[in-house]
């Protein structure tokens, strides 16, 4: 058996961390840093650290080594701080959502919050909305086609860049199942309200990545463009967010003398009659839910989009089985997303090979081996997904895309949504809304591309296409 080696042993890309950071900002690397991992995994083996500014970190990407850190999360999992958000709250004297919490006080609030968004329970009630909005969508796209598009009746075709309608579907998706309430984005003239809320996560996700290995007092102390325009943006989500909070609460005030009984009023109206969390904690969390529900669906959609068009003996594979599964749901949209397992292995197989998130991280509660090589408890280790996704040595021919590969199980394979009790809280949202939006479209649209070069993507914050991809929407007779 071999000795376990030290700590110090595990190689590196460069042991001074603000050398490494000005390189990063020098050479543009923040956006390109998905690619950075996935050469250092190539030039350094599967385990490798990393030092950037003040953060340091073990970087992984092999599932057995994943299903080591996994079992040392112990009961309250910590993963990386984005201080910048954190510091954000602070000065605003804003309460933190469970994204920024830790320990006991993180757990006590995440379990009410499984709830309402991840219990099949919470499942079955928003699951109709989320399909109302997906049915919306489809069919303003099909009359946009049919009515500004070429070619015969019945096969009227459309190229365009759906990236502007997707980010408006996930915000209004998000909308009505958060709040219980639809703010009409699929109008001919969506609200200014809307698109500055858009933009202003945009904004927040661009400027997180640069502030990330910076020590926060430092950024305020300097009062930074960059740190400004991050606090900014924020403040921007805040008030759209409590706007659309007050107005909530006001009708479930209305709504209780009212008689609005079995009407299900949005995860906001779910927490507020359930009464364990203040106010205050319920505004934190459904802000933060917010904030991140739009573009970590928009941009997955557009990645589908494109892979399905590229792709089209899959496409048509997961339309037939949708096609059948729909006629026989008779509606149900639960029973739809049953009967058609390729829709989820599409979704699975998109983030496999564009992570909307590129790490993972855990803190282990205990001192592990990785790779050989001794890990003290405490340290900050980051599974890196676009690596993973991408690896002969744990997928078989990871350039196709293949949702059939998820029919069977495997451990640590998936994990755009995270894992264990600290995985993404609005996964079961995310998951069902993405599936669904592609269930309508395969319904009502033949997607193709003119050409099938892979995408460029970019890093901010989240995975994204350099330029979203124009796609081709060709309608199909019901």
């Amino acid at each position: 058996m071999r000795a376990v080696r030290d700590f110090w042993e595990i190689p590196h890309t460069g042991s001074n961390g603000w050398i490494n950071l000005m390189r990063f900002w020098r050479e543009g690397r923040f956006s390109l840093l998905h690619k950075h991992m996935e050469d250092s995994f190539r030039r350094l083996g599967p385990i490798y650290r990393e030092n950037l500014g003040s953060q340091s970190s073990v970087n992984i990407m092999l599932p057995a080594d994943t299903g080591e850190l996994f079992r040392a999360e112990g009961l309250h999992p910590r993963r990386m701080t984005l201080q910048p958000w954190a510091t954000h709250r602070e000065t605003r004297r804003h309460s933190k959502g469970v994204f920024l919490k830790n320990g006991t006080e993180w757990r006590s609030d995440r379990l009410l919050l499984n709830k309402e968004v991840m219990l099949s329970s919470a499942v079955r009630r928003f699951l109709p909305l989320l399909d109302e909005v997906a049915q919306d969508f489809c069919r303003s796209l099909r009359q946009r086609v049919e009515v500004g598009g070429a070619g015969e009746t019945g096969q009227r075709r459309m190229t365009l860049d759906p990236s502007p309608d997707l980010f408006r579907f996930a915000l209004e998706a998000s909308c009505h199942v958060l709040y219980g309430e639809r703010i009409g984005l699929f109008s001919s003239s969506p609200s200014e309200e809307s698109e500055r809320f858009i933009w202003a996560v945009e904004r927040m996700l661009a400027t997180t990545p640069p502030l990330l290995y910076l020590p926060p007092r430092l950024l305020l102390h300097l009062r930074a463009p960059l740190w400004t325009q991050h606090a900014t943006a924020w403040d921007h989500i805040f008030t759209h967010a409590e706007a659309r909070i007050q107005r909530g609460y006001q009708r479930l005030q209305t709504g209780a003398s009212g008689g609005s009984e079995g009407r299900f009023q949005g995860v906001l109206g779910q927490l507020i009659d359930a009464g364990q969390l203040s106010l205050e904690l319920i505004r934190a969390n459904i802000t933060e839910l917010m904030a991140g529900g739009v573009d970590t669906t928009a941009v997955p959609l557009q990645f589908a989009l494109f892979e399905l068009a590229r792709n089209p003996d899959v496409q048509e594979r997961v339309r037939a089985q949708v096609l059948s599964s729909w006629q026989q749901a008779s509606g149900n949209p639960q029973k739809a997303l049953q009967g058609a397992p390729l829709l989820k292995g599409t979704v699975k197989e998109t983030l496999r090979l564009y992570p909307v998130g590129i790490t993972v991280q855990r803190y282990p509660v205990r001192d592990i081996v990785l790779q050989n090589y001794h890990v003290p408890a405490g340290t900050l280790v980051q599974v890196c997904l676009y690596p993973l996704g991408r690896s002969h040595e744990v997928f078989e021919s990871p350039q196709r895309f293949e949702p059939d590969r998820w029919g069977s199980g495997g451990g640590f394979l998936s994990l755009a949504f995270g894992f264990g009790s600290r995985q993404c809280v609005g996964r079961r949202i995310a998951e069902n809304e993405m599936q669904l939006l592609l269930l309508h479209i395969l319904r009502n649209f033949r997607l193709s591309v003119s050409s099938t070069e892979d995408l460029n993507t970019k890093y901010t914050l989240i995975l994204q296409p350099e330029s979203p991809p124009r796609i081709t929407f060709t309608t199909l007779s019901h």
